[in-house]
């Protein structure tokens, strides 16, 4: 007599497309296709999320494939397999019993497994005489031997989606330091551009990438850095190229107007002795008795402390960050992007800022904040201006516990830079440690 198998499930399980279109998936394997069990499972395991199985599932399906003795799964012979809830919770770590009926579930909607239902709904075999299983009910595993192919090729589409994932991602991260280094290497070389508004154009990329982003969000930030690279990367080639063909053709003149106004070449020089013959000696004098090295960012800071309110949690610990804050407080002093342009093409991109910091420091005791930055480029065109006289004034009202008033901009433009006398002063609003070190003998010099 033949057996007849049992299609559907037993009881108020209901039977759906799904089901059946597994069930014509399974009679399709071929008579001679072997499979091995373990490496089939390893595949289904990677290609989870496109199967749509769960972690809990193929606990389950797991434990389902160990009670079935051989390794090779073939599609010659029915694979079924019979154990008990009891058993199956047992190799299952323990899985409560409605856990483990939800997820036999999930394993039969994603085609990975049969119910096999017998008439009372239990899972047992029947022997023949012989001893042979002549039928058994519980989960057939044909399916399994009908997909290896299908689960073979998910799982490398799934490796080959996580190795390109991996080279963006890669990508990303050396995107992200080559700008970064190229915009400090910028600010500290003093090569011409508005590394401010580079600063916030990497910023507004890297705003819109997530904390978790798919693989084709992060390659489309890639695509906007490198670009943004590439223009960065074009202008410091270019300048260091026009460096080298100066020093080349040994030219004496300056060839870059938006440098550092504290470092002195053979022309700044030769500006300042015809200064020096046709103008106020004693100002001369004192501009060559100025510090000759890089304001220090801490100081700067202590000095124009109200640049931190321009930056979410007041942190500005790099150039570029200030530059960035600087950048924000322009518009809010009504100076006009022409003079904030010429004062970067004097003064240097950093000089400039420390001079638009320290205007806004005292911002309401100016009246026109544009037309005193492009007085004060005028004068640092001249050669009679230097962001470190304005810098210490700042910081002496601050020891003083006053706020500098408007007959202080001679003092905050360069003049009287320590008063004589150097009477004993009430230390308000600074540090110990930035009070010792304005009366150390160096910063004098």
């Amino acid at each position: 007599m033949e057996t007849y198998v049992a299609t559907t499930p037993f009881g108020r399980r209901t039977m759906t497309l799904g089901q059946i279109a597994s069930q014509v998936k399974a009679r399709t394997a071929p008579k001679d296709a072997v499979v091995h069990k373990w490496q089939t499972f390893q595949h289904i395991r990677e290609a989870r999320d496109l199967v749509g199985a769960t972690d809990r599932a193929l606990a389950i399906l797991n434990a389902l494939l160990s009670f079935h003795q051989e390794t090779a799964l073939t599609g010659d012979a029915d694979i079924v397999v019979w154990p008990s809830n009891e058993q199956l919770m047992a190799r299952a770590n323990g899985m409560p019993p409605t856990t483990l009926r939800r997820h036999l579930g999930v394993l039969v909607e994603c085609g990975l497994i049969i119910r096999r239902d017998s008439p009372n709904g239990k899972r047992y075999a029947r022997k023949g005489r012989g001893g042979q299983i002549e039928q058994a009910f519980g989960f057939d595993l044909s399916p399994i031997v009908a997909r290896a192919a299908e689960f073979k090729d998910l799982a490398e589409a799934v490796q080959a989606e996580k190795r390109a994932f991996r080279v963006a991602k890669e990508r990303l991260t050396l995107l992200r330091r080559d700008i970064v280094k190229l915009i400090d290497t910028g600010i500290e070389e003093g090569v011409p551009g508005n590394w401010g508004r580079v600063q916030q154009s990497y910023q507004e990329v890297m705003s819109r990438l997530p904390r978790s982003a798919p693989r084709q969000l992060v390659e489309s930030i890639c695509e906007e850095l490198e670009a943004l690279w590439r223009d960065i990367r074009d202008v410091l080639e270019s300048f260091a190229d026009s460096q080298n063909m100066d020093a080349n053709e040994s030219h004496s003149g300056r060839h870059i107007q938006n440098s550092n106004p504290d470092s002195y070449s053979e022309s700044e020089n030769g500006n300042r002795e015809e200064v020096e013959a046709g103008g106020n000696a004693a100002e001369n004098d004192k501009l060559r008795s100025m510090p000759r090295r890089d304001l220090p960012l801490g100081i700067v800071l202590d000095a124009c402390s109200n640049l931190r309110e321009l930056v979410q949690g007041g942190d500005i610990r790099h150039w570029r960050d200030f530059l960035a804050a600087a950048e924000l407080a322009r518009p809010m002093l009504g100076i006009s992007p022409s003079a904030w342009r010429e004062a970067r093409d004097v003064l240097g991109e950093r000089q400039a800022g420390i001079t638009l910091a320290a205007i806004y420091q005292r911002a309401d005791q100016i009246n026109s904040a544009g037309g005193y930055l492009r007085s004060l480029t005028d004068r640092a065109r001249e050669g009679k201006f230097s962001t470190w006289p304005m810098i210490m004034a700042l910081l002496r009202a601050k020891l003083d516990g006053k706020k500098p008033g408007a007959g202080d901009a001679a003092r905050l433009d360069g003049s009287d830079l320590f008063p004589a006398g150097g009477g004993e002063r009430k230390q308000a609003g600074a540090s110990p440690e930035l009070i010792r070190s304005l009366r150390d003998p160096k910063w004098r010099r």
